[in-house]
């Protein structure tokens, strides 16, 4: 049975108080159910109290946004792998296109962040997408694909196994406009053509993100080249998100 995955990214919003309160009222309205996993990824301020709400709820994982590569050091403002786990984390986004082309994350930090997740025991979730400009020359493809071997190339089939990609085009974050389901899953076949070029398992999860909510999730998810939504501004109202889970089954 295809199995779903719905992932909340609360980019910079809910501190430990506001995570807890989400947590006891999700809790209330949504109750594990077969064939759907759910992850949440806080700000690092909130993780351990995010995972600790959560407790040992089967169907829940909490990630952290960010990490850094190195194991510890002089590294002011950054977290590293062992210290998210330590905090409850059971992975990490990576790539995120607001890390990107906020921040300036550059393919070869993603393909730092990703090794040390792996190494950490810890599962990445890799974001990969186009900008606007890149996809009106059309050139989405070559974008994702450069992206994916940036970051993946010098990982095992074994490593890639554990391995989460969201295809998350760039003009799509926080505007409102999204993907339609047909080209989301052009570009998540794309993925996964390249997924199995780098030697990758053929059932890694390949997530959509870009402005989904409750009224496009359903058409998206028809789609059976996507394995679930990597959602921000959808997730954080606790009934809103248990909505938005709730829809897809």
């Amino acid at each position: 049975m295809r199995r779903l995955i719905y992932a909340a990214n609360w980019k910079m919003h809910h501190g430990p108080v506001a995570a807890r309160a989400f947590v006891e009222r999700f809790n209330s309205v949504v109750q594990p159910a077969d064939g759907r996993d759910l992850w949440f990824f806080p700000p690092a301020v909130s993780l351990a109290a995010t995972a600790e709400a959560f407790g040992a709820r089967p169907d829940v994982r909490v990630g952290a946004q960010n990490v850094y590569w190195a194991a510890k050091g002089a590294f002011t403002g950054e977290c590293s792998v062992a210290l998210a786990a330590e905090a409850g984390a059971r992975g990490a986004l990576v790539g995120h296109s607001e890390r990107r082309h906020v921040f300036g994350e550059t393919d070869a930090e993603t393909a730092l962040k990703v090794a040390a997740l792996l190494e950490g025991g810890l599962t990445p979730m890799l974001c990969v997408g186009e900008q606007l400009s890149e996809r009106e020359a059309g050139h989405t493809e070559a974008a994702v694909r450069r992206q994916l071997r940036a970051a993946l190339a010098e990982r095992t089939p074994e490593q890639l196994a554990r391995l989460m990609v969201a295809y998350e085009p760039v003009w799509a974050i926080g505007t409102g406009r999204n993907a339609t389901p047909a080209d989301a899953a052009a570009v998540h076949r794309v993925i996964r053509h390249e997924l199995a070029a780098l030697h990758a398992p053929g059932d890694v999860p390949v997530l959509y993100g870009g402005s989904v909510n409750a009224g496009n999730v359903l058409a998206l998810l028809a789609e059976p080249e996507l394995d679930g939504v990597l959602v921000g501004g959808a997730s954080l109202d606790p009934d809103g998100w248990a909505e938005l889970v709730g829809l897809g089954g």
